[in-house]
């Protein structure tokens, strides 16, 4: 009777055991087919730039293909639902841009996306200062003149974002909040490569952007950048000013990061970080990175669930403006 007994517990304690051993099997085995990462950011966009250096550095490592969907309808919404509906097993991922966990989820309280209850977090993917960048036809070349000019003509200058709530929209805010200057956004849903047209001639004068979206206006001399949202000059832009040497602690950028649907097993997300880790620090990922404007911070996921919520604290009076003065 009590070898039965024991027999029994032996073989109760495997079967318990058998769903960790499967889980550990399948981490180890991560990823065998292609993984697709879903974002709400509009081809050609900066964060879709980012996202596809980033993916291309993580399909090297698994041998396995990654696919990038882009939804950028509905603001944001439909990304957001399509992501936290997914199946957890570590085959679809979410890298939206930085204003789905920053301003998205305050507008929309009923999307999922609080981290970690609707996802888990993995780790951070980098980040994109913005430039501040105006027509030529604006006849500014500094962003002291810039100030000037909009002191003159108080919410006439208008400038391009790539939708209310989003962090390029945020950027402009926070630059007229601290600068004393009252300008008018006009959201392009469709990104910046949308807009580009409009500011380059002239229509709307000044766009916010990561440098990828911009790159290619500003090295054809199609539109100025006056500053960079940084707390210092870049080293890859070294004559684009800093708006903080005008506009003391400003800091404004856009950013990435990589979340899984909840109930992801945590040997993948472990995984997952490991993987990202290596790709965003590989050199010649990095060197591509630098090129864009795009800067890796690697952090564990424990790191990004606090970066999440100070960016959330941060930007809570600038979104609180803008719900008093829509």
């Amino acid at each position: 009777m009590l070898v039965q007994r024991r027999r029994f517990l032996q073989l109760a304690a495997g079967a318990v055991a058998l769903p960790a051993i499967s889980r550990l099997a399948n981490a180890q085995d991560y990823p065998n087919k292609p993984v697709r990462i879903i974002t709400h950011s509009a081809p050609g966009g900066a964060p879709d730039a980012l996202l596809r250096i980033v993916g291309d550095g993580l399909s090297k490592i698994w041998g396995q293909q990654v696919v990038v969907l882009n939804n950028p309808g509905a603001g944001g919404a439909v990304a957001a639902r399509a992501a936290a509906g997914a199946a957890p097993d570590g085959y679809t991922l979410y890298m939206p841009a930085s204003s789905a966990f920053v301003t998205l989820s305050g507008l929309q309280p009923n999307l999922p996306l609080n981290v970690p209850k609707d996802f888990l977090p993995v780790g951070f993917v980098g980040e994109q200062p913005f430039f501040f960048c105006v027509a030529p036809s604006l006849g500014v070349s500094t962003l002291a003149e810039f100030f000037a000019r909009a002191k003159s003509k108080p919410g006439e200058i208008t400038y391009a974002a790539t939708g209310r709530g989003t962090l390029s929209h945020l950027a402009g805010e926070a630059l007229q909040e601290k600068a004393g200057i009252k300008l008018l956004m006009v959201p392009y849903l469709g990104g910046t490569a949308q807009a580009l047209n409009d500011v380059i001639s002239g229509r709307v004068p000044m766009v916010i952007d990561g440098y990828s979206s911009l790159a290619g206006a500003l090295q054809g001399g199609n539109i100025k950048a006056l500053a960079v949202g940084s707390t210092k000059r870049l080293p890859e832009f070294p004559d684009v000013p800093a708006a903080a040497e005008l506009v003391p602690g400003f800091n404004s950028r856009g950013w990435l990061a990589l979340v899984t649907p909840l109930g992801t097993p945590e040997a993948i997300v472990r995984k997952l970080n490991a993987d990202l880790r290596a790709a965003v620090t590989d050199p010649a990922t990095k060197e591509k990175l630098l090129l864009t404007g795009n800067y890796a911070i690697p952090m564990t996921p424990a790191e990004l669930l606090d970066f999440i919520n100070a960016e959330q604290q941060m930007w809570k009076p600038t979104l609180e403006n803008i719900a008093k003065n829509p």
